[in-house]
């Protein structure tokens, strides 16, 4: 009896030892889940010039008489262009550059009353 009780006490402890062991390894994970979010969309980049290319060989070869309704090459290939740059900007971030100040025009006299009316530039 005295054997049952240690046991039905010890599995309170290994769930506390489980979980920090987890919360532990959750850190290490999201590592691993950015690096292979960031192949995936590597890869996906890959893909988006294959099918570029693809698209671009299928408007040499597509025939050049207009039927009704035709395919729009190159509305689909700004679409992937578009995509492209997208992927790229958020595997490649730009940092930010620093911008030039507007320079102070630095005379403050008044010259006459024409001046209040228009600002000297």
């Amino acid at each position: 009896m005295g054997q049952t009780n240690r046991r039905t006490s010890a599995w309170p402890a290994l769930a506390v030892v489980l979980a920090v062991s987890f919360s532990a390894l959750q850190p290490a994970a999201a590592a691993d889940s950015l690096a292979s979010e960031r192949e995936q969309l590597a890869a996906l980049a890959r893909q988006l010039n294959l099918i570029d290319r693809l698209a671009e060989h299928a408007a040499h070869t597509a025939p050049q008489e207009r039927a009704r309704y035709h395919f729009d090459y190159a509305r689909l290939r700004a679409d992937l262009k578009r995509v492209r740059a997208g992927l790229q900007g958020y595997l490649v971030p730009q940092r930010a550059q620093p911008r030039d100040p507007v320079p102070l025009a630095g005379d403050y006299v008044r010259r006459d009353r024409a001046d209040d009316e228009e600002p000297s530039p």
